[in-house]
């Protein structure tokens, strides 16, 4: 009887056969200089594999990086850029507990909002302020405590939509809060709102300015000022959406710039007569994303005693950095230390000494005048004369693949790097990404 068949070698039967692909583990290891956790790098074999391309494993891992947040170099000229993040705000805090409700004179419980609102209603002439999440938040706050189940007064050129889709009408109806439309879409007058007031039936709770943000509105206008309402015997609440604390900017040794004529300021609101301004930590005050609600000692608390604002209050990270920003305004060294106003008060003189020096290190482009903008809604249609380097050619794509990611614009085919708003010190970034995007 023969002896039967020995096993023929393994790789006799895949003679031919595609090679096995690695194992998910072995993939996943690779990719561990990404600095990724092991566990997304997983994720990231298998799909690799699962997509029949285990080659793509590292580049997947690249690209998942990229998702993720991280500094840019924003040479987009806009300096509050709401994609970016609006105003850049560095936050330098230990991992230690703070007395963020704790009263320390008594060691009872305290108030977060204590400590800042006071220095926030010194800073802008108000008896008492608080904070919350954003400035839609703020609005949504004060309707809800102040008017909900009444009407409020909005002119129909101030009934406006913000970005990302934030529509007064719909803020309104979501506080509980009935809209009231005002004279119209280009002239609103005093004597609109006092009829609206006395009209038989009315129930006008608030009369709300809103700062058209976004958009601006020229030719044959009219609209009336805080100080016409003041006296309609209902209370003025100005949302002045931008943040600028005083509008003689007392913080610029030089005074208000040019571009700034006509935006509306918390302090000269308050002093005008309105009741209550809220606006934005993050625009041109230069802090962090809140909403600030500032005003009569009444008012605001009436907002803190509202359900909602526990759910819109802001956590400690941002208590601790708007109080840094509103400390620094008050020792009147904003102009130095606030990113937002060191950049807006740079000289062009400036800017075009460092675009030259940068396209001789580059080796191509040209220096050229550009023009900034304020950005985030804030002196709509303002522009700040500014200085770049500009690059023939659409670029974008490569400048952002570079490490740290370079944000540009382009116009008629030409990439424009606006230095305005790029930091000294990220000008060696930029040198190495423009010559690796033109290589």
């Amino acid at each position: 009887m023969s002896a039967p068949p020995r096993d023929r070698p393994r790789d006799a039967d895949r003679a031919g056969a595609p090679p096995r692909p690695p194992s998910v583990d072995a993939l996943a290891r690779g990719l561990s200089p990404s600095g990724l956790p092991h566990p997304i790098c997983v994720d990231l074999a298998r799909a690799a594999i699962a997509a029949g391309d285990p080659g793509s494993a590292a580049a997947r891992a690249d690209a998942f990086r990229r998702t993720l947040l991280t500094d840019v170099v924003n040479a987009t000229g806009v300096l509050l850029h709401t994609n970016l993040g609006r105003a850049p705000v560095a936050v330098h805090r230990a991992a230690r507990p703070s007395n963020l409700e704790l009263d320390l004179a008594t060691g009872e419980r305290g108030s977060r909002q204590r400590a800042v609102g006071a220095l926030l209603a010194r800073a802008c002439g108000a008896e008492a302020a608080m904070v919350v999440n954003n400035g839609a938040a703020a609005v949504l706050l004060v309707l809800a405590s102040l008017a909900a189940g009444r009407e409020v007064a909005v002119s129909r050129g101030e009934s406006v939509e913000i970005g990302g889709s934030f529509r007064v009408p719909e803020v309104m109806e979501q506080s509980g809060a009935r809209l009231v439309d005002v004279g119209t879409t280009n002239r609103t007058r005093a004597a609109d709102y006092a009829r609206a007031i006395a009209r038989p039936g009315a129930d006008v709770a608030l009369v709300l300015k809103v700062h058209p943000s976004n958009y601006r509105i020229d030719g044959f206008v009219e609209s009336a000022a805080v100080e016409e309402l003041a006296g309609l015997g209902v209370p003025v609440v100005a949302d002045i959406g931008s943040g600028l604390l005083d509008a003689t900017c007392p913080w610029l040794p030089s005074g208000p710039p040019a571009w700034l004529a006509g935006e509306p300021a918390a302090r000269q609101a308050l002093a005008a007569g309105a009741s209550l301004v809220t606006f934005s930590g993050d625009k041109l005050l230069g802090g962090p994303q809140a909403g600030i609600i500032a005003g009569s000692a009444d008012l605001v608390a009436a907002c803190g005693r509202h359900p909602l604002a526990r759910a819109l209050r802001p956590g400690g990270l941002v208590l601790a950095a708007l109080q840094a920003t509103v400390l620094i305004y008050l020792q009147r060294t904003a102009a130095t230390e606030i990113p937002f106003w060191r950049m807006a008060a740079t000289p062009v003189e400036v800017l075009r000494a460092r675009a030259t020096a940068l396209v001789d290190r580059i080796g191509a482009g040209e220096a050229a005048a550009l023009e900034s903008l304020p950005g985030a809604g804030s002196a709509p249609g303002a522009t700040i004369p500014s200085f770049g380097v500009v690059l023939a050619g659409d670029h974008l794509a490569r400048l952002r693949a570079s490490d740290p990611p370079v944000v540009a614009r382009t116009r008629d085919d030409r990439t424009h790097l606006d230095l305005r708003t790029v930091e000294p010190d990220d000008d060696r970034h930029l040198v190495a990404a423009v010559r690796a995007a033109l290589a």
